[in-house]
């Protein structure tokens, strides 16, 4: 494989969509304890989520650079266009050529949630582009962590839940699941600033990492997956076998011995860790589903 193929795929950062799958894998698990399925929007919510994740992933990569927030050699995953290896006019226009395409895969979902569903795709394709460009990118000023919660928690489930079978009632009720999910993946991006933290601060960029510093926000860290699944114990777990119980105990430590890999490490060290935390919440999420279907 080419050395910009390579970077192509880098780009689209494979270690953390697992994010955008498991917020809608958790929209399905909501779905089916509510006894509704269609395969069909389901697919296509999963498209549709995945495809603006690497579209905010692309806008993130070039708005980094452009603004200077990026450098070579950083302590992250190599970027392509700072590094060199994709030019950056072709990035801008690849993203937003995807964008344009998403927004069109979206559109299909209309068939089964109504027209206004337009503004809450519109809403989507903006975050995926203010999160990192504009005049008060999301990622700059401290609000990076509220935006993963709302567009990578509690909209892909909610949504997902409504289009797959349920009804507007259903979406208030998987709220709260939405939101524990949210909260997982936004501990997918406190490792990813945890990491990047010396990086950032040099070209003041404000992460909740910079603001608060490591030591706070890997207590969030651990808050947040103590809350999830306590969350989602009571929605999914309560009157169930002691095998599941078993189950969720067993994510929890998973968390708390990532939690503690991320305690002694810092900056590259810490990629493996960003990748079993996204990992885990996709495990969170299947489990979710397999407890609903049984």
């Amino acid at each position: 494989m080419g050395k910009t193929a390579k970077a192509w795929i880098e780009a689209t950062r494979p270690r953390t969509l697992p994010v955008s799958v498991a917020g809608v894998m958790g929209g399905l698990a909501c779905s089916l304890t509510f006894g509704h399925f269609r395969l069909l929007p389901f697919l296509i919510c999963l498209v549709f989520a995945l495809l603006a994740q690497i579209v905010s992933n692309f806008a993130n990569e070039y708005y980094d650079y452009k603004s200077g927030i990026d450098r070579k050699g950083r302590e992250g995953f190599r970027r392509g266009v700072t590094e060199g290896d994709i030019r950056p006019a072709t990035m801008k226009r690849v993203t937003f050529i995807l964008l344009g395409a998403d927004c069109l895969i979206g559109a299909s979902l209309i068939i089964w949630g109504g027209w206004w569903l337009i503004f809450v795709g519109l809403l989507i394709a903006i975050f995926a582009l203010a999160y990192s460009a504009g005049p008060f990118p999301l990622s700059r000023i401290g609000l990076g962590d509220i935006a993963v919660v709302i567009f990578y928690g509690i909209i892909p489930v909610c949504f997902t839940a409504y289009l797959t079978g349920g009804t507007s009632a259903h979406m208030q009720l998987t709220a709260p699941v939405g939101l524990a999910l949210g909260l997982l993946a936004d501990n997918v991006l406190i490792v990813n600033n945890y990491r990047d933290a010396v990086d950032d601060k040099k070209v003041g960029k404000l992460t909740t990492v910079v603001i608060f510093g490591r030591k706070i926000m890997l207590g969030v860290y651990c808050l947040n997956f103590t809350l999830a699944l306590t969350v989602i114990t009571v929605f999914f777990v309560i009157n169930r076998p002691v095998v599941w119980i078993v189950c969720w105990a067993v994510i929890e430590i998973l968390y708390i011995f990532v939690a503690a890999k991320i305690a002694g490490n810092s900056g590259a060290a810490l990629n493996p860790r960003l990748k079993q935390t996204a990992q885990l919440m996709l495990l969170t999420c299947a489990a979710m589903i397999v407890a609903a279907a049984t």
